[in-house]
């Protein structure tokens, strides 16, 4: 956790960030983490295309065997071994999948820190070109004087524009924004 009560002191709180901090000392300590993150994204893009894996994390109806042999069984098809896969199953045999997905985003986020890679969550109207999604990588690249780990969302309703978020600061030039402005001063005007 960060000592100076940083924005990754708050994602690492509860079970999720205990289990994600455990895991990633583990994985540190055998020289792992990068092995671990590819299996636990891995799990983490099946988790988001099976809406029967879905349901499996989320319900409390199914016992902690019928968990625990359903991911046996996701993870020996998706090839997802070692640490990670140890993880998973530890986390079914102990009740707590419904976390998983949060403990994934700690885990990262861990990651993350200790590379000393700064997290921006970019939105814009439309999918961008490669060339202008590596113009916005090097932007943030500089203003942030660090490597930068892009999450891109395309959200339709900002018209235009862009909306980015780096730790606590946002910048809204979003043509939404700017319309929803004027749409305001004109109101004032009358």
């Amino acid at each position: 956790m960060a000592q100076n009560g940083s924005e990754s002191g708050s994602t690492l709180g509860g079970v999720a960030g205990r289990y994600a901090s455990a895991l990633f000392e583990l994985a540190r300590e055998e020289r792992a983490v990068d092995a671990v993150s590819e299996g636990l994204d891995r799990f983490d893009a099946l988790l988001k295309e099976s809406a029967d894996l879905q349901r499996l994390v989320r319900s409390p109806v199914f016992t902690s065997e019928d968990q625990v042999k359903a991911i046996d069984a996701v993870l020996a098809r998706a090839g997802i071994t070692g640490l990670a896969a140890n993880f998973i199953r530890l986390s079914a045999a102990n009740r707590r999948l419904f976390v998983l997905p949060d403990m994934i985003r700690a885990f990262r986020a861990l990651v993350r820190e200790s590379k000393g890679i700064v997290q921006a969550e970019v939105r814009l109207a439309e999918t961008p070109s490669d060339a202008v999604l590596e113009e916005i990588k090097a932007s943030l690249r500089d203003v942030a004087r660090a490597e930068v780990d892009v999450d891109l969302r395309i959200d339709p309703s900002l018209i235009g524009g862009i909306v980015v978020k780096v730790g606590s600061r946002m910048v809204d030039a979003s043509l939404r924004t700017k319309l929803n402005s004027i749409r305001l001063a004109m109101r004032d005007a009358r």
